[in-house]
């Protein structure tokens, strides 16, 4: 196991048809709630809709044996090392190169995210991801809402 959060728990794998390492989050029970049911199909409609560099990639929801009695998804996604709340309260230093990289990467995310009309709305170090070579991926995409720009931000 690689982490939990507040739906489940991620798992490193192999994926051997494809030889990459992927994360597995396993979610349990995921329709118990009607509100995590919610949160959780707007994430993976979010991540299927998204294909930018700094957003975390969703490669598949893994099918239950029997569709009219799974309670469990599973939700294969590429697979980074950290997140950005471990970075910043580990003893690794960070340069200003370092944050400044970071959030360059966070900002492209952002704007992405915004030219489609979507706000994540939990923006945060635990929901950005890392990996050796300083890239960037934010995911935990539940929260996101889609928004219209002229009944949002009207400036009267």
């Amino acid at each position: 196991m690689m982490g939990g959060g507040a739906y489940g728990v991620v798992a490193a794998a192999q994926d051997r048809d494809k030889n990459v390492k992927v994360a597995i989050k396993k979610i349990e029970n995921a329709f118990e709630d009607l509100v995590d049911a919610k949160r959780i199909y707007r994430e993976i409609k979010l991540l299927r809709f998204f294909n930018h560099d700094n957003i975390i990639k969703l490669y598949e929801i893994l099918m239950p044996d029997n569709p009219k009695t799974f309670n469990d998804i599973y939700i294969v996604t590429e697979l980074m090392e950290t997140d950005l709340h471990r970075v910043i309260y580990s003893k690794q230093k960070l340069t200003d190169d370092h944050i400044q990289f970071f959030v360059y990467q966070i900002l492209k995310a952002t704007l992405y995210m915004h030219s489609a009309n979507v706000i994540h709305r939990d923006l945060k170090p635990s929901n950005i991801l890392l990996n050796k070579q300083c890239d960037v991926k934010v995911c935990d995409l539940g929260l996101g809402r889609g928004y219209d720009q002229e009944d949002d931000f009207k400036t009267e």
